[in-house]
């Protein structure tokens, strides 16, 4: 029975937002970064922050602090993004992966004493920890099950179940814009815990095959006039609407992966050509305000605005955020899950010690059926970014007519590829300074 949670790298603490109305108790939060420690002492201030999670094992041997029942944390992805340097485990920030182990094995050190199953650990990270190349995931997976060296392969899969002597161990990659957002946002879950519990079970669904249906749906032809009615189809894929007497222009039904940077470096990368970053209101083109990022996450609206903050603080927060509905769809089937046989039946790769199945599609079953390990869970949902739009956006975030001509002087010069129709509302909006 999972009725308490402890957080790592607790950020703007998506975990409580999800699980404390699922009926758990936040036991404790570790985050040392300014901004988000001053939101938790403001919209959690009955559960102690503890500060750096290096401190935690001391903690915990001490039994100072309470084991919980639930280990979430998504540590540090900057070491592995493909927005960060991609340094892995020798960037400071990767090493911060091996301490939530420690962590968990201290937990689970006590919770024996006290006659309790081990703790199950929940994790996220950025998929590029997959293709690290100094193997972090592999290094990762090795010190959950207990292994001194790490574990190797050829290619870490989207997908896929390790079984050792010390945890069961269950990942998948899962994309935001099948969950009912409007934004690109592949993630990596990982579930783990003792030996009378299946991961997999939980993770990976057991059915037909599906196609993904953004590639299944027709795109409408576009047009390149600014405000032109367009046509539509049965995806919604309408670019063009009137809301609240505004008239909105977006230019992709959703949009890249906000990342922390959208609040600093918001004009110069590729997000910035393709249209992602951007909407026409009335004629005038501005970002995607901090309230819409808060809506592209599944975040209540204005949740990350505290007093004192900044909009850069919250662009942060949030970029560095989980998307709710996913840790929402994964939650439930956890604290749903009673089944005791696992979902997979056949191991590719056995060893003396571990049993591992790496799959990135489906993956057929003895039974006929197919183990579900992509990107877009059966009962998925798609939305569009026009439905998330806030018409009360602040000045401060349109662009000048300079701004405009800025963007388009750098795509001229550096020879970049631009959306089409972002580059005709650029210089409609040039041409009126």
């Amino acid at each position: 029975m999972i009725k308490t949670f402890g957080s790592l790298c607790s950020g703007i603490e998506v975990a409580s937002l999800v699980l404390k109305p699922m009926g758990l108790t936040p036991l404790w939060f570790s985050e040392i970064a300014e901004f988000p420690s001053k939101f938790l002492k403001y919209k959690y201030p009955d559960t102690r922050n503890l500060g750096d999670m290096n401190d935690l094992p001391k903690l915990i041997k001490s039994k100072k602090i309470e084991v919980p029942d639930l280990l979430s944390g998504g540590t540090p992805c900057q070491a592995f993004s493909l927005a960060g340097l991609q340094n892995g485990l020798n960037d400071d920030r990767g090493q911060l992966t091996l301490k939530y182990i420690e962590i968990a094995d201290e937990i689970d050190k006590i919770r024996e004493e006290q006659g309790k199953d081990k703790a199950i650990l929940f994790w996220e990270n950025v998929e590029g920890v997959l293709s690290d190349r100094t193997n972090a995931f592999g290094c990762f997976l090795a010190g959950l099950a207990g292994f001194d060296k790490p574990i190797e392969t050829k290619k870490w899969t989207n997908a896929g179940v390790l079984k050792s002597e010390k945890r069961n161990i269950a990942w998948r990659v899962l994309d935001g814009k099948y969950f009912g957002l409007p934004q690109q946002r592949r993630r990596l879950y990982l579930l783990a815990g003792g030996k009378n519990f299946n991961p997999e079970n939980i993770l990976f669904e057991v059915g037909k095959k599906i196609a993904d249906p953004f590639k299944v749906a027709q795109t409408p032809k576009l047009t390149i006039s600014l405000f032109e009615e367009e046509p539509k189809d049965v995806f919604n894929q309408t670019l063009i609407k009137t809301i609240n007497g505004n008239e909105i222009e977006i230019f992709r039904t959703y949009t890249d992966c906000l990342y922390a940077a959208y609040g600093t470096k918001w004009n110069g990368n590729a997000a910035a050509y393709n249209g992602s970053l951007y909407i026409a209101q009335n004629k005038k083109l501005r970002r995607i305000t901090p309230l819409e990022c808060e809506r592209l996450m599944g975040l209540p609206d204005n949740y990350t605005l505290v007093n004192g903050c900044s909009h850069t603080n919250r662009y942060q927060a949030v970029g560095n955020s989980w998307a709710v509905p996913v840790v929402k769809w994964i939650t439930k089937r956890l604290l749903q899950n009673h089944s005791e046989k696992s979902v997979v039946n056949v191991f590719t790769d056995k060893k003396d010690d571990y049993s591992l199945d790496l799959f990135s599609d489906f993956q057929l079953l003895d039974n006929g059926k197919y183990l579900n390990g992509t990107s877009i869970p059966y009962d998925y949902k798609l939305v569009n970014l026009i439905d998330f739009v806030d018409t009360n956006a602040h000045e401060v975030f349109y662009i000048s007519p300079k701004g405009c001509a800025g963007i388009l002087r750098r795509k001229n010069e550096k020879n970049i590829k631009i959306n089409e129709r972002l580059e005709k509302v650029l210089s409609y909006v040039s041409s009126q300074g």
